[in-house]
């Protein structure tokens, strides 16, 4: 499994070489699709395959999540994402590894409050053992 620093490290060294980046790939597609979908379906099967175990959220309140806290919150009774859609995106491709992010309105209902923050968000996947999982995530506020 691809170590986070080590994707972290990849990805800065690339941006910097000025590389070309490859199309992306449709299995990466597919899985970003999953990934969203399994979010709003509160689908905690389909998350656990494609998050690393090592996976690392930074919240737009800088608090960080590990697989399980993040996985947990999608147990959570009266937790649910409403389906959001990703703008200005942002898609860069390695070979095995890959940076996908850009502009979303993120709704969703949490201890019965219905909430809602216009965000930016990057994450990082990595191909192992020929399925892409994502590996970091990091969110950040826009402001209003």
């Amino acid at each position: 499994m691809i170590n986070l620093k080590v994707a972290l490290l990849l990805s800065t060294s690339l941006l910097a070489l000025n590389i070309a980046f490859a199309e992306m790939p449709l299995d990466l597609t597919k899985a970003i699709e999953d990934y969203q979908h399994a979010q709003v379906q509160n689908d905690v099967v389909t998350l656990n395959r494609l998050v690393t175990d090592d996976f690392v959220l930074v919240n737009s309140d800088s608090s960080v999540q590990n697989k399980k806290s993040f996985l947990d919150d999608f147990n959570k009774p009266g937790f649910k994402m409403e389906p959001y859609v990703l703008e200005q995106k942002v898609e860069k491709v390695w070979g095995d590894a890959a940076v996908v992010g850009g502009i979303m309105l993120l709704k969703w209902t949490q201890d019965g409050k219905q909430q809602s923050r216009k965000l930016r968000i990057v994450y990082v996947w990595a191909k192992t053992d020929g399925h892409w999982q994502t590996t970091y995530a990091q969110l950040t506020r826009v402001p209003q």
